[in-house]
C-alpha cells in the first residue's frame, strides 16, 4: 500500500539523484576559471579596455597575483624615480601598448595540486606579426589555498618576456 509518507519520501529521493543536485557547483578558484573571467572582461565592448584592472593598484594585484609577485613588484615601483613609468610598461594581459581582444581561447598546458600553467591564444580585430605574440602564459601558484598569477609570459616581435625577470632585471640596473 502506497501512503502519502511514502509518496513525499520517494519524491525528495528522486529529487535528491537528479543529475542537477548532484552536480558539483562550479569551481570558484580555478585557474582556467580566473583567465576566462579576465579575459571575458577584457573582451567586452570593441575588446580594447585591455586587462590592466589586473595590475591596477595594490587591492587588484592582491586579488590576482602571489605574494612574491605582488612583494616583487613593490619594491620594483619603489625603486622607480618619481615621475617615471614603472618596469611594467604595457598591458601584459593583452601583451600590447593598444589592447585589441576580439576573442581568445584559453587551454590547461599543466594542472597539478600546486602549480599550474594556463595559455591564452588572444585574437584581434588586427592580426600581429608573429603569431606567438598572441599567445600569453600564466603561472599559477597556490597561495594560502587560493589560485594566484605568479607570472605572465609572452613575446613582442617574437622575443620572449616574462614579468618577473623584467621586474628582477629593473632592480638589477639600479643596483
Amino acid at each position: 500500500m502506497i501512503t502519502r509518507r511514502k509518496l513525499i519520501w520517494t519524491g525528495l529521493l528522486a529529487g535528491a539523484f537528479t543529475p542537477d543536485a548532484c552536480a558539483a557547483p562550479p569551481p570558484q578558484n580555478d585557474p582556467v576559471a580566473i583567465i576566462n573571467a579576465i579575459y571575458t572582461r577584457a573582451a567586452k565592448g570593441k575588446g580594447d579596455g585591455g586587462g590592466a584592472f589586473v595590475i591596477e593598484n595594490k587591492a587588484a594585484k592582491t586579488k590576482y597575483l602571489s605574494k612574491s609577485l605582488v612583494e616583487l613588484w613593490a619594491k620594483a615601483d619603489a625603486n622607480t624615480p618619481k615621475g617615471d613609468v614603472g618596469p611594467i610598461d604595457f598591458d601584459p594581459v593583452t601583451n600590447s601598448q593598444e589592447p585589441d581582444v576580439k576573442s581568445f581561447k584559453v587551454v590547461a598546458e599543466k594542472l597539478d595540486a600546486d602549480k599550474a600553467i594556463i595559455a591564452v591564444t588572444i585574437t584581434g580585430r588586427t592580426a600581429r606579426a608573429k603569431p606567438s605574440d598572441d599567445i600569453v602564459r600564466y603561472n599559477f601558484v597556490r597561495d594560502d589555498s587560493k589560485w594566484k598569477i605568479d607570472d605572465i609570459s609572452g613575446t613582442i616581435d617574437g622575443e620572449a618576456w616574462s614579468i618577473r625577470d623584467i621586474l628582477k632585471e629593473s632592480l638589477k640596473e639600479l643596483a
